[in-house]
C-alpha cells in the first residue's frame, strides 16, 4: 500500500524556511501555589521595610525585655536636687510669712541712749513705723525719720518679736559753748548746734571766744577738735578756749591757768599728758600758771 503522506515539491528558486529546531533538553519545574508565593513576597517586603524603618519603642509587655537598673550616682543626685528644691521652697515660704505677716507688726518702740533729746521726741518721730512688719524696718529708714533731731548722730535697731522695736541712739557730744547775742549755743566738734542756754554756768563746758562766725571756720574747727579730744573731767575744768591761728590754740582753766596746746596734731597724746599734769599735787609756794603741751613728749610747766 502506498504511503498516505503526500510529497512536497520545492519550487525552483524558492527556499523553504527551516523547521524550528527541537530543543535538545526538556526542563520541567513545579510552580508553587499562588498563596505561598504571595506570602514569601510579603515576608521579603516586610524584612526590607524593617531594615528601613527606625527603631520603635519597647515591645509589648508580653515580650521579654532586659531592663538595666539606674546608676546609683544619678539616682542620688536626683534625690539631692529634689530635697534642695523642697527646702528652698519652705525657706521662701517662711521668709514671705515673716516679711509680710501682720503678726510681726511694730506695736511698741523702746528708746535708749538719750540725754540731749527725750524719749518722747524719738518715739514721736518714729510713729510712722507703727503697724509695719519688723523685718521690713532698717537702720537707714529709722535714721531718716530721726534726721530732724540734730542731736542724734547715729542709730541702731533691734527687733524684739512679736511687736517690739528697740532703738539705740548715739548722740553728738557737746564740747563747747558759743556766744551768740545774749544766748550761748551748745556745739559739738562739727559745730552743730545741739542746744541753747542763757546761763553758761549751768553747763560745765568752755566758751569758744568769738564763735564760729567771728574767728573763722578753720580756727573754730581747730579749737573744737582740741576740745573734742579732751576727757570729760578735763573739759569740765576749762573756762574758755581761743585760737590766734590753727597752730596756736590756747585753753583757760577755771582756776586761771593757761594751757598752750599748739596745733591739733597728736591731740590724743596731748590730752593724756595734760590729764597727767593736772593730777600732780599743787605746790602753794610754786603754783603752776602755764601748762605747755605743744610738744607732748617734752611738756613744760611754769
Amino acid at each position: 500500500m502506498g504511503s498516505p503522506r503526500r510529497p512536497t515539491y520545492a519550487s525552483p528558486g524558492r527556499r523553504q524556511p527551516a523547521a524550528p529546531a527541537e530543543p535538545d533538553v526538556i526542563s520541567a519545574s513545579k510552580s508553587a501555589p499562588e498563596a505561598d508565593t504571595k506570602s514569601s513576597s510579603g515576608r521579603k517586603k516586610a524584612k526590607s521595610a524593617d531594615r528601613k524603618r527606625p527603631a520603635e519603642k519597647a515591645p509589648a509587655s508580653g515580650d521579654n525585655v532586659l531592663v538595666f537598673p539606674e546608676p546609683p550616682g544619678k539616682r542620688r543626685k536626683r534625690n539631692i536636687l529634689v530635697a534642695l528644691c523642697t527646702v528652698l521652697a519652705l525657706v521662701c515660704a517662711l521668709l514671705a510669712v515673716a516679711i509680710f505677716s501682720p503678726a510681726l507688726a511694730v506695736g511698741t518702740v523702746t528708746v535708749s541712749g538719750t540725754r540731749l533729746v527725750t524719749t518722747e521726741q524719738v518715739q514721736a518721730a518714729l510713729e510712722p513705723l507703727k503697724g509695719k512688719p519688723l523685718p521690713q524696718i532698717s537702720d537707714e529708714e529709722v535714721g531718716r525719720l530721726l534726721a530732724p533731731l540734730v542731736q542724734i548722730k547715729s542709730v541702731s535697731t533691734q527687733a524684739r518679736p512679736p511687736s517690739g522695736l528697740l532703738v539705740q541712739v548715739v548722740e553728738r557730744v557737746p564740747v563747747a559753748l558759743v556766744k551768740q547775742g545774749e544766748q550761748y549755743q551748745l556745739v559739738d566738734v562739727d559745730g552743730v548746734v545741739l542746744a541753747v542756754t542763757a546761763d553758761p554756768a549751768s553747763v560745765a563746758l568752755p566758751v569758744i571766744d568769738g564763735g564760729a562766725g567771728t574767728i573763722g571756720k578753720d580756727l573754730f574747727q581747730a579749737t573744737a577738735a582740741v576740745l573734742g579730744a579732751l576727757p570729760l573731767d578735763v573739759l569740765s575744768k576749762l573756762s574758755n578756749a581761743s585760737a590766734q591761728s590753727v597752730d596756736a590754740v590756747e585753753l583757760k582753766l577755771v582756776d586761771g591757768q593757761t594751757i598752750i596746746w599748739g596745733n591739733a596734731g597728736e591731740k590724743e597724746l596731748k590730752a593724756k599728758v595734760l590729764a597727767a599734769l593736772l593730777k600732780v599735787p599743787v605746790d602753794p609756794k610754786n603754783p603752776v600758771r602755764v601748762y605747755d603741751v605743744s610738744a607732748p613728749r617734752h611738756p613744760v610747766t611754769r
